[in-house]
């Protein structure tokens, strides 16, 4: 599984990430002052929020991947407060000063990913220990995941089955250890089938890799699927 990315695969990954990034700058660039702070697909966030998150996020990685390199490791967050006190404070500012930060953040921590030569330092994320590498996964999840909650038009159908592998691998990863989820046997597409959660009786569910994806993450109520029906996970990210 590539959910553990190794070395000779951290480049596709960079790739993709490089394409969702500038696929969220397309989509931001239309907004209006009105429009960033429309409400998003996540609680009392509006899209200002959700951006913010995403800078953050951007910024919190590039401190990941720079601790490593002087082999002095970092959390991915100081504190829970925060990293909520950087959003809300973000979300704050005018359309073009989060469009600058988005812009600006992602080409920061993508010019420190390329100087990167050793991916397979260990460091410790929320998911437990890793390898350096798998933090191009955690990214590439959060610009999916937040670009669709900023219900501007971009859903898990425009996402290609390359990566939404490589997404769902990765979220059965960060879950598979979790009782209290509903129990189904994750079916997809691909070739690919694992089990999840205790709660209730197994059931199979299948369907294409980015369905599957966008369900376990709480972006969809199982479009797409099959035997999905009245059950939904919580938002992932």
């Amino acid at each position: 599984m590539l959910a553990i990315v190794n070395q000779g695969q951290v480049q596709p990954v960079l790739k993709r990430i490089a394409l969702a990034s500038q696929a969220m700058l397309r989509h931001t660039l239309a907004f209006d002052e009105a429009a960033w702070q429309s409400p998003t697909l996540l609680p009392g966030w509006s899209r200002a929020h959700v951006v913010s998150h995403v800078c953050r996020n951007a910024d919190a990685l590039r401190n990941v991947i720079a601790a490593a390199r002087t082999g002095d490791p970092a959390p991915l967050y100081s504190s829970a407060a925060a990293k909520f006190n950087d959003i809300e404070r973000g979300s704050e500012r005018t359309g073009l000063e989060l469009y600058v930060d988005l812009d600006t953040s992602a080409g920061e921590l993508a010019t420190l990913s390329e100087r990167v030569e050793d991916w397979t330092i260990p460091v410790r994320l929320l998911g437990g220990e890793f390898p350096l590498s798998v933090v191009t996964l955690v990214r590439l999840n959060e610009l999916y995941l937040h670009h669709i909650d900023l219900a501007a038009g971009f859903t898990w159908e425009d996402i290609d089955l390359v990566p939404a592998r490589w997404l769902l691998e990765w979220m059965l990863l960060l879950m598979r250890d979790d009782a209290t989820l509903p129990a189904v046997e994750i079916i997809s597409d691909a070739g690919l089938t694992a089990p999840l959660g205790q709660v209730g009786q197994r059931r199979p569910v299948s369907g294409p890799d980015p369905a599957l994806w966008a369900w376990l993450a709480g972006r969809s109520d199982g479009d797409g699927l099959v035997g999905a029906e009245g059950i939904t996970f919580p938002l992932a990210g």
